[in-house]
């Protein structure tokens, strides 16, 4: 038995126990929705036409989940003009159950589990992320519960911090050191002998060095003869 809705300004075409993609609902995960809009009902060879709708006839479902769809790339192009444009767009879609058709006196019911697990979840667990997935639900629980009043804010447990081992020096390496030590206390003493004190002012008494001898001065030309 199969029955033809309509919703969101398409039409679907539906079986009990079909997983059903739609344009947004509102409600949560688990409310029951019931469409009214039935334009079809058939079983085998009979069907039914409504004009435009069968009258008394409903199809129920099970809201799953409301979520994202995988986005399509949107690309605009002017040619000769340097013109491109890239966008991206995620419709916002609801996940239905269909439980149950009724109408024309006739009725099928699925008799199945509804499973809320959203898609995400599902991918998760395919790559083996689901416990990354259960740590940052609890993370946002938290914090939810925080801004909410209902909960004091969780402290975080400091990492304790490890102590660095010493080193341990070997013999060799502290028989040179000691050397170096002995060495340098025996060099300060001779250095203090050696050195002449530089903090003394220079001796005055030295006589100044001679000045270099003045130059003797040019003799005087004879005068010139008398002229006659």
């Amino acid at each position: 038995m199969y029955a033809v809705i309509k919703t969101g300004g398409k039409q679907y075409r539906v079986q009990a126990g079909d997983l059903l993609v739609v344009e947004k609902l509102a409600g949560e995960p688990g409310a029951k929705v019931a469409f009214d809009e039935v334009l079809m009902i058939g079983e085998g060879e009979s069907v039914t036409l409504g004009a435009p709708l069968i009258a008394g006839a409903t199809v129920s479902a099970t809201l799953v989940e409301t979520r994202k769809a995988d986005k399509i790339k949107v690309f605009k192009k002017i040619r000769r003009q340097g013109y491109r444009r890239t966008h991206g767009h995620r419709q916002i879609e609801t996940v239905l159950r269909v439980t149950g058709i009724d109408g024309d006196g006739k009725s099928e019911a699925w008799t199945g589990e509804v499973d809320l697990t959203p898609l995400a979840d599902l991918r998760a667990r395919a790559r083996n992320l689901a416990r990354q997935m259960d740590d940052a639900k609890a993370k946002a629980d938290a914090r939810a519960a925080f801004r909410s009043g209902a909960a004091e804010r969780p402290v975080k447990a400091a990492k304790p911090v490890a102590a660095k081992p010493a080193k341990k020096a070997t013999p060799a390496k502290m028989e040179a050191k000691a050397e170096a030590q002995g060495a340098k206390a025996k060099a300060p003493a001779k250095a203090k002998a050696a050195a002449p004190d530089k903090t003394k002012a220079p001796d005055k008494t030295k006589a100044a060095a001679p000045k270099a001898a003045a130059k003797p001065k040019a003799a005087a030309k004879p005068a010139g003869k008398p002229k006659a």
